[in-house]
C-alpha cells in the first residue's frame, strides 16, 4: 500500500485576513503596471474583501503573474495545497531574516486613497510609503523582517501615515515635519527585546503626521483590539449623522430664538416714536 499525500488543493479551506491581503497587494501591483484597468482593479478588489475561501480568491489572480511578494493566493504553494505558514515558535530569531516569506513590495502609495499592510507579510530592508490626500497602515505585530534593521520612509502631504509595532521593538523616529508632524507614542513602550528589530522611520511630513504607535499583538494577552465590522462601521456613521443633525437642529434654533429676541427689542426701542407719530 503506497502512502499518498493529498491529491489535489484544498480551495474550501478559510482564506484569512493575511490572504485577503496578499491579493489585493497583487493587485495594486498590477495597477501600477498597467496590467488592470481602474474598473477591473474596483471589481477585483471588492471581490476579494467578501471572499471567504481559497477558491474565491484564486480566479482573482490567476491571468496575473507572480510577484516577487508572493501576492498570490498560495493554493498549492506549499505541500497539498495549504498556504505555507509563519513559524510557529513566534521568536525574533524565527521572524528576521529567515526567507520563508519573500520580501514584500517596496512602496505603497496612496493618493487620495489608503493602502494597508497587515497580517503576515514581510517588511523588506527598505520601504518607501507616499500618502497624497489619503491614508496609509502598516501594521508590523506580525510582520516578518528582511533585516535586523529596516527604514519606512514616510512621505505625508495632507495626508496620514500609522505604523504600529509590538511592545520591544526599537524605534528611531527621524522625519522632519513642516506644518505637520512625525509623532511616536511612549505610552505603552517596552524595553528592547533581546533579538528585536530595529525600525527607523524617517521622510517628510507637510500638512500632514506620521505616528508610531505600541499596541500589543491580536489576540495576546492584553490586546484590546477588536475588529469592526461593516455593521459596527454602519452604527457608528449613523450615530454621527444623527449627532450632526442634532448640532443643526440646535443651532438653527439658537439663532431663531435670538432673532425673535432681536426683534422684540426692536419693536420695544420704537414703540415711543410710534406713539409720538400717532
Amino acid at each position: 500500500m503506497t502512502d499518498e499525500g493529498p491529491q489535489k488543493p484544498l480551495p474550501e479551506l478559510r482564506a484569512s485576513d493575511a490572504d485577503r491581503e496578499r491579493v489585493v497587494e497583487r493587485l495594486r501591483d498590477a495597477v501600477a503596471e498597467g496590467r488592470l484597468d481602474m474598473e477591473e482593479f474596483e471589481e477585483r478588489l471588492d471581490a476579494a474583501y467578501k471572499s471567504r475561501t481559497y477558491a474565491e480568491l484564486e480566479p482573482l489572480t490567476r491571468d496575473l503573474p507572480a510577484s516577487a511578494a508572493g501576492g498570490g493566493v498560495g493554493v498549492g504553494a506549499a505541500a497539498g495545497g495549504v498556504p505555507a505558514a509563519a513559524p510557529q515558535d513566534g521568536s525574533w530569531a524565527s521572524r528576521i531574516g529567515n526567507g520563508a516569506y519573500p520580501p514584500s513590495s517596496a512602496t505603497a502609495v496612496a493618493v487620495m486613497s489608503g493602502f494597508q499592510r497587515k497580517g503576515i507579510w514581510t517588511v523588506p530592508a527598505r520601504f518607501n510609503a507616499v500618502a497624497f490626500w489619503g491614508g496609509g497602515e502598516l501594521d508590523l505585530r506580525e510582520a516578518n523582517f528582511a533585516e535586523r534593521e529596516v527604514v519606512i520612509n514616510c512621505f505625508a502631504i495632507m495626508g496620514g501615515i500609522q505604523i504600529t509595532v509590538p511592545p520591544g521593538v526599537e524605534v528611531d523616529v527621524r522625519g522632519i515635519g513642516v506644518m505637520g508632524a512625525f509623532d511616536q507614542d511612549h505610552r505603552r513602550a517596552a524595553p528592547v527585546a533581546p533579538g528585536a528589530p530595529r525600525v527607523v522611520v524617517t521622510g517628510f511630513a507637510f500638512w500632514g503626521g506620521v505616528g508610531v504607535v505600541v499596541k500589543e499583538p491580536r489576540g495576546s494577552k492584553g490586546s484590546k483590539v477588536r475588529k469592526i465590522s461593516k455593521y459596527d462601521r454602519d452604527d457608528r456613521d449613523d450615530r454621527d449623522d444623527r449627532d450632526d443633525r442634532r448640532e443643526r437642529d440646535e443651532r438653527r434654533d439658537r439663532r431663531d430664538r435670538r432673532e425673535r429676541r432681536d426683534g422684540r427689542d426692536r419693536g420695544l426701542d420704537r414703540g415711543p416714536d410710534l406713539r409720538k407719530e400717532l
